[in-house]
This record gives structure tokens, C-alpha cells and sequence, in this order.
């Protein structure tokens, strides 16, 4: 059920203005509740291999293609959308998420795109 409610979300997430990040015409921003909905267990894969997981009490970690190795932190997410992560090793990023035409994308502050893949961690 909970990954019906997801794919509902990610339909209904509102539009980014033009002036935000990098995004591009089409681009529509997850909202906090979405990303707090993902970030319940969630795994994102990125176009390179590497992946991130979500866990509802905060915890976040990002495992590098090919072995390696991982970085750990924690994540909030902003009530305007952002996720931002403080790692262990004292940096910090946010990022935002963005869907379209059925792809789910992190755009981060640079101006980067990644197209992710979403794992939901759902349990029988």
C-alpha cells in the first residue's frame, strides 16, 4: 500500500519555480512530505553505481560504485523541499529532488543532475 501512496505522491508533487537551483522547464519538486515519505527506508541508486540509504530516525549513508566505501551521517528535511546531509567527516550538502517525465532527479546546489532509481524498503 505504502508504495501506491508513493507513486501517488510523486504525481501530485507541485512545480518548481525557474529561479530554484537547476532546475528546467517540466522539472516538479518533491515536497517535504514526499521526501519524508522516501526517506522512510528508501534506497536511492545513482546513474554511477553509488548508493544512498534512508532511515526514518535520521541516519543516512551513501556507499561508493565498485567498493568504495561509504560515508555516514545525518539528514533533515527543510520544509521547502531540501535535503540536507551532515557527514561524519564535518561536510555538508543539501539537494533537492525533482521529477520528470517519470524520472526522479537530485539537483544539487552546483547545479548538477542525477538520475536515481528508488528502492522502496518495504517489508511482507
Amino acid at each position: 500500500m505504502r508504495g501506491h501512496f508513493m507513486a501517488l505522491a510523486l504525481c501530485l508533487a507541485g512545480p518548481l519555480a525557474a529561479q530554484d537551483w537547476a532546475v528546467r522547464g517540466g522539472d516538479i519538486r518533491l515536497s517535504a512530505q514526499d521526501l519524508r515519505d522516501l526517506a522512510d527506508g528508501a534506497t536511492l541508486t545513482y546513474h554511477d553505481g553509488g548508493v544512498s540509504k534512508f532511515s526514518a530516525g535520521g541516519a543516512y549513508s551513501y556507499t561508493y560504485a565498485n567498493g568504495g566505501g561509504s560515508a555516514f551521517g545525518v539528514f533533515h528535511i527543510a520544509e521547502d523541499g531540501r535535503v540536507c546531509i551532515n557527514y561524519r567527516n564535518g561536510f555538508s550538502r543539501c539537494d533537492i529532488y525533482v521529477r520528470k517525465n517519470g524520472v526522479l532527479l537530485m539537483l544539487s546546489e552546483a547545479g548538477e543532475r542525477f538520475p536515481v532509481r528508488l528502492t522502496l524498503g518495504l517489508e511482507p
